[in-house]
Parts: structure tokens; sequence; C-alpha cells
């Protein structure tokens, strides 16, 4: 078997946010995060409830891009939102930009009522970060999405839940961020984005010549873990056989 690729560092790197987590709905967006989900079920967190995309709860392991070959029960949209409100979910989100604090903006980039870019819209982040726990994934890190201070918040970082009291804190937790170059989360009484660990072939200087504030940085950065015999072949036989992860993290 060859060594692990970039993007199956990515992989394991995401699928780790939902360890632990036991019977919750993992919600991943984007490719890298659905691989990493279904990873993740397959072998260390059993419990989690994953959909095909739509409205069905799948059995089992089933390919990107298909459908689960059996469906163990419904989930229809108003019950999505009882799941977020009891913090029974854990989303894994691509920010436009982020900052030190873990503030995400999804919507626009530069002025909101002219922006540079038009992105999703705040959809449902504000909801998420204040209900249940959120990770996110950045397939390309850069300064451009590391950013000093977002241009429109959308998803609330540990200051702003701060600020805003126990009614945006008590549920508020931001599990990680993963990007293709390393591991970051939020620790200690300020929550500043800290690096966990760097992927192979990457290094600290080049995450923080990447990245547009200064991060938490400790004086041993260990490597990010990588996958298990056992889990480079889950994700290139059964997850991911067309090898799709690799258009979203070249090699």
């Amino acid at each position: 078997m060859t060594a692990p690729t970039r993007a199956e560092v990515c992989v394991v790197a995401c699928a780790e946010a939902w360890r632990g987590d036991g019977e919750i709905l993992a919600s991943p967006i984007g490719l890298v995060p659905t691989v990493g989900a279904r990873l993740a079920r397959a072998t260390f967190s059993p419990d989690l409830l994953l959909t095909d995309g739509e409205a069905s709860l799948g059995v089992g392991t089933w390919p990107v891009g298909e459908s689960p070959a059996q469906v163990e029960g419904v989930l229809p949209f108003r019950q999505i939102f009882e799941l977020i409100w009891s913090g029974r979910r854990h989303v894994m989100m691509g920010p436009g930009q982020i900052d030190r604090y873990g503030n995400v903006n999804i919507s626009a980039i530069g002025d909101f009522h002219r922006p540079k870019v038009a992105l999703l819209g705040v959809r449902g982040a504000p909801g998420n970060t204040v209900s249940h726990p959120c990770s996110y994934w950045v397939p390309r890190h850069s300064r451009r999405i590391f950013v000093e201070r977002v241009d429109l918040v959308c998803g609330i970082g540990y200051d702003r839940a701060a600020a805003a009291g126990p009614s945006a804190s008590r549920y508020h937790q931001l599990r990680r961020v993963v990007s293709n170059l390393g591991v970051f989360d939020f620790p200690g009484p300020d929550h500043r984005m800290r690096l966990v660990s760097v992927h192979p072939g990457a290094t600290v200087d080049q995450i923080r010549e990447a990245t547009g504030f200064d991060l938490q940085v400790g004086a041993d950065v260990p490597q990010t873990r990588l996958p298990t015999p056992a889990e480079l072949r889950l994700i290139r036989t059964v997850i991911d056989p067309a090898g799709h992860r690799d258009a979203e993290v070249p090699r």
C-alpha cells in the first residue's frame, strides 16, 4: 500500500472531529469532511447518524456520490431543527473567512452592500454555532481565509459568544479547524486559535506565513496523525474509490 496522501491525512483529521460524539447527527459539508464522517462511523465513532444528503439516514458505509444501499430512517426537514436546538448535531462547514476566535463569514467578501464576492449567505451558521458543536474545513489555507477580522460575522466565535452572554455561550463549542496544512483548536481562557498539529510535508513557518493573525504555537508542534492501514483501505476502496479527494487536496 502506498504512503498516505495529503488528502488522506486531511480526511483522518476531519474524522477525528467526531471522535467521542456518540449518537448524534454528523453533518459534513464538502467532500473531504464527508469522507471523514463516514470513516469516523466505520471505525471509532459507530453511533454517528449520517444522511444521504437529503432526508434519509443510511446504514453502513457507502461511496461518496452514491446513495446508501439500505436506509434505516427518514429525517424530514422539521426534525433537523429539533436536533439543532437539542444540541444533538455536529456540523463541519467551510468558511470563506475565519478569525483567531473562530468567527466565520460564509456570506460575502467586502462591503456587504457591494461585495467583491457573494458567497452562500448566512444560512444556518448563527443557529449552528450557538446550539451544537461546529468544526471547519479549509482546503486551501491562506491569508484570504485566515483573516484578522471577518467582513461579516455569520457563525460566532468565542469572543462574541462570551460578549453575548449565556444565551449564546452556553452550548457554543468550536471543536476544531482542519486545513490542508494543519489542525487547529481554541483552548485556554481567551480561546484564541492554536496550532495543534502540522500535516506531513507542511511546516510551522509555512502555516504562520499563510495565516493573517498570530496563532498560538507551542514549542514542539506534533505531526498530524497518519491514517492506519485499515483506514486507508476504507478510504481508497469503500468510501472514495474514484479518488475525488485528490481534486480537493492535490497530491
